[in-house]
């Protein structure tokens, strides 16, 4: 269910501003993105599972905070990473 450390070291380094960022917006929301749509996946095999169901919306509140905070302080960098990431925002 979770990232292996190999992947998302693939996403942080593909969205990384500089060498060794890992807590710009853009890094952690791809990092979520990914684990949103694998443990979205996890749930349509596994209906019943509330308790993952209930951290896949914390995810989802915690990207959508930290695309409000990148919209309203870079609206290029926000457009940028939404087209690039495939979200429907």
């Amino acid at each position: 269910m979770a990232l292996t450390k190999q992947r998302k070291n693939e996403i942080i380094k593909d969205f990384q501003l500089k060498d060794g960022d890992t807590g710009s917006p853009e890094v952690q929301i791809a990092v979520l993105t990914a684990q949103i749509n694998e443990l979205n996946s996890h749930l349509q095999a596994h209906i019943h599972d509330f308790h993952s169901r209930r951290g896949l919306y914390q995810m989802i509140g915690q990207r959508r905070r930290l695309l409000g905070y990148l919209r309203n302080k870079d609206v290029e960098r926000y457009q940028a990473l939404i087209q690039r990431l495939g979200l429907r925002r």
